[in-house]
C-alpha cells in the first residue's frame, strides 16, 4: 500500500519515461510536472528508492524499478479505465473527467480495474486517446506524430491530445474537434508557425503552433 502522494509521484515518472530513453528525468523535471517544490521531490525520492520502486543518480536521472513500473503501470491503468466510465457510463464530458478520475485512481481494490476493464468492453484508448494499459501489462500502440509536424496537405485523424486540461478540451469542443475528426494541415505561416487547418469539410480554421503541437495524429 502506498500514499496517495507516492502513487502521484509514480504516475508522474512514468509519463516523464514516455519521453524516451534521451529523456533524463530529474528532481527538476518532476517538480515541474506536478508542480511540487524541489525540496518535497527529493525527500519523495529518498523514499521511493528506499521502498525500491526506483533508481536515482544524478548523472542518469530517475528510473522506475520493475515493480516501480508495474506499481505506476497499474496506477494508469486505472486512471484511463476510469476516464471511459465516467465519459460512457455517467455522462461526464471529456473535459470533466480528467480530475474525478486523479481520485478514483487511488481506490486499491485487488480486482476493481479488471471488472471494470471487462464491464466497459476491454477499451484500448481513453477518451482522450492515451493507450489503457492491460492487466498484462502490455501497453497499446500510442501515437507521437503531433499535428504541427506534418507537411502541408497532409491529412490525418485525431488520435489523442497531449493537453488534457479543460481550457484545451473546452476550445476543442467549440471548433468541433474529438477523438477521430479528420483534419487537414492546409498551410504552415512562416512568421509565427501557426497553422491554418481544415475540420472535417468546414471553412478553414487559423490555429496556434502550441495548438498543432497537442493533437497528436495517425
Amino acid at each position: 500500500m502506498y500514499t496517495l502522494s507516492e502513487e502521484n509521484y509514480l504516475k508522474a515518472i512514468y509519463r516523464l519515461a514516455l519521453q524516451g530513453k534521451d529523456f533524463k528525468i530529474t528532481p527538476t523535471a518532476i517538480a515541474e510536472s506536478l508542480s511540487n517544490n524541489p525540496a518535497s521531490v527529493v525527500d519523495m525520492i529518498r523514499k521511493l528508492t528506499e521502498k525500491q520502486l526506483i533508481e536515482y543518480d544524478k548523472k542518469n536521472g530517475v528510473r522506475l524499478t520493475q515493480q516501480g513500473l508495474k506499481d505506476a503501470t497499474l496506477i494508469v491503468r486505472r486512471h484511463r479505465l476510469w476516464e471511459v466510465f465516467l465519459l460512457e457510463k455517467l455522462g461526464y464530458h471529456w473535459d470533466e473527467i480528467h480530475d474525478i478520475a486523479e481520485e478514483l485512481e487511488h481506490i486499491n481494490d485487488a480486482t476493481l480495474a479488471d471488472r471494470l476493464d471487462k464491464f466497459l468492453g476491454f477499451p484500448e484508448y481513453d477518451p482522450h486517446g492515451d493507450p489503457i494499459p492491460k492487466a498484462n501489462g502490455k501497453v497499446p500502440k500510442s501515437y507521437s506524430v503531433s499535428l504541427s509536424e506534418l507537411k502541408p496537405g497532409s491529412q490525418s485523424h485525431v488520435a489523442a491530445v497531449r493537453d488534457t486540461r479543460s481550457s484545451f478540451l473546452q476550445y476543442l469542443q467549440r471548433l468541433n474537434i474529438g477523438i477521430g475528426t479528420k483534419i487537414q494541415l492546409i498551410e504552415k505561416i512562416p512568421y509565427d508557425n501557426s497553422l491554418v487547418i481544415k475540420i472535417e469539410n468546414r471553412e478553414d480554421t487559423t490555429v496556434s503552433q502550441k495548438f498543432g503541437e497537442n493533437i497528436l495524429v495517425d
